[in-house]
């Protein structure tokens, strides 16, 4: 039987006395800062909880002490659902073109987890029924799908959530391999779009509790968003897309080996340097080449994407409204013609196995788009909470732990703040999945902070298109930056504009 400190004797006794002879092999397990007790048949020298963060991109884990609280191992793997769609909503279109898709997708996250449990076992030394408590935290659609609900009804407005209360159930009765009486707890879900994996994030940052005005983002391909002061809290999320994780951009790829993550642009010259995944060293520094030299310069993913284009613009590549200004061609190669537009190339192919790293108009349109969108979200809560500024801004998930925020101020991810008030969380949403494992006050008080949430439907919101209208511009169309330009030199003003409008003028009206 586990140490049970907190545990009343008479409580203990009690318990035993509601046992028949047979039974009296079990194990109480203390949760932390907490008093209530779980109890399951048979004796664990280490009873053992996992707690999950399902991404529509990765699944992350932590196998836990529900002792101790100590972290003993931890593991991730890709969602294997992106055989079916690269985005959330791809997935929701493939149950709706296809009967059997729900099962298809429900079955290949369970069968992702599982293996994780398996490894996390196995990494720890431990016996997969060891596993006494899963906590979990996922966005809408993961959280339906998993659960075995279809999610079709989150694919069209309005958007409505099947479920927005805390799950708590067997495992095994959604299918997960652990201790046969392992017990699954689901953080709540909070709106359409702002899933568990936003209530872990409350849960973790507690942005409500804080002095001041909190932003809370955490960037993916449906972004969350949380707006704070100890007198509201706001919530919402933001259709971005995939391009900040590679898809939908020419040259893009996952953070893997070999690609593009920190981008820096000469001002002058508009020569790039930048480092790639696997090496620490900046290309234009010895012995580059030789790091790279197993896998190569493959492609830019989305920390790299984000630099490159905030570089482009500071050093005057691209004008405000987003164009690549192909008037440059004349000072550098590295500004190359495509068709009617122009592109921005990075890095030039080594090998005949590498290809150009090309960053086009086009990518620079992505950007901009799924940028404009996280943008006009902010806005619409800032206007809901009646405040023109943020105190303080944290970026939450694994890309909000990789990019520069100063690059992400300048491209106008992020509204002006003091760069210093603004960091990263790192994963709040796999933390706050830990607290609601560890300790069940904290699943007490995440139901209960969620129901004085005030939702804010980007999708029906009038001046969502006009915020985003005016984010489309680097960093913004109207809003002023000074926070970040007394950081940051800002671009040099140009005096005319790029040198291929006038011809393309000039051809459009020939051809009228």
């Amino acid at each position: 039987m586990c140490p049970a400190d907190t545990l009343a004797h008479s409580q203990l006794h009690q318990i035993q006395a509601a046992l028949t002879r047979e039974d009296r092999g079990i194990t109480v397990a203390v949760y932390q800062e907490c008093e209530i007790t779980a109890v399951w048949p048979g004796l664990f020298e280490q009873p053992r909880g996992i707690a999950i963060d399902v991404g529509s991109t990765t699944v992350a884990a932590h196998l836990c002490d529900l002792k101790t609280g100590e972290v003993l191992a931890s593991a991730g793997v890709m969602n294997p659902q992106i055989r079916y769609g690269e985005d959330l909503m791809s997935r929701v279109s493939y149950v709706m073109m296809h009967p059997e898709g729900a099962e298809l997708l429900t079955l290949a996250i369970r069968e992702a987890i599982n293996g994780l449990l398996v490894e996390l076992s196995e990494q720890a030394s431990g016996d997969i029924n060891d596993i006494l408590e899963i906590a979990l935290v996922a966005n809408p659609i993961m959280h339906h799908i998993l659960l075995g609900i279809n999610p079709v009804n989150l694919g069209t407005a309005p958007f409505a959530l099947t479920t927005s209360d805390p799950v708590d159930a067997r495992a095994i009765e959604v299918g997960l391999i652990a201790h046969p009486e392992a017990r699954l707890y689901c953080l709540p879900c909070i709106a359409g779009h702002v899933g568990a994996d936003a209530a872990g994030v409350i849960l973790a940052e507690a942005p409500h509790r804080g002095e001041g005005m909190t932003l809370v983002v955490d960037v993916g391909t449906n972004a969350e968003i949380v707006l704070a002061n100890q007198e509201r809290l706001l919530v919402c999320s933001s259709p971005t897309g995939p391009a900040f994780e590679g898809a939908q951009i020419s040259s893009g790829q996952r953070a893997t080996m070999g690609a593009i993550e920190r981008v820096r642009i000469d001002r002058d010259t508009l020569e790039p340097r930048f480092k790639s995944i696997g090496s620490d060293l900046w290309s234009n520094e010895a012995g580059f080449l030789e790091a790279m030299s197993g896998h190569g310069v493959t492609g830019i993913c989305g920390s790299g994407i984000i630099e490159v284009v905030a570089e482009m613009y500071l050093a005057g590549v691209i004008t405000p409204e987003g164009v690549v200004d192909g008037g440059l061609a004349d000072q550098s190669t590295r500004i190359r013609q495509e068709g009617r537009t122009w592109s921005y190339v990075l890095h030039h192919a080594e090998t005949a196995d590498e290809s150009d790293v090309v960053i086009t108009q086009n990518d620079v349109r992505q950007i901009q788009l799924a940028k404009a969108a996280l943008y006009a979200g902010i806005k619409l809560l800032m206007d809901e909470m009646g405040t023109p500024s943020v105190d303080r801004i944290r970026l939450a998930g694994a890309f909000g732990s990789h990019i520069s925020v100063s690059h992400a101020m300048v491209l106008g991810l992020i509204p002006d703040c003091d760069l210093e008030h603004v960091t990263s969380a790192g994963n709040a949403a796999g933390a706050g999945a830990r607290m609601a494992l560890l300790d069940r006050n904290a699943r007490i008080e995440i139901a209960d902070t969620i129901r004085t949430a005030e939702r804010i439907e980007t999708a029906v919101a009038p001046d969502f298109q006009r915020h985003f209208v005016g984010a489309m511009a680097l960093p913004h169309q109207s809003d002023p930056f000074p926070h970040l330009f007394s950081q940051v030199e800002p671009p040099k003003a140009k005096a005319v504009t790029s040198d291929d409008t006038p011809k393309r003028r000039r051809r459009t009206r020939s051809n009228r």
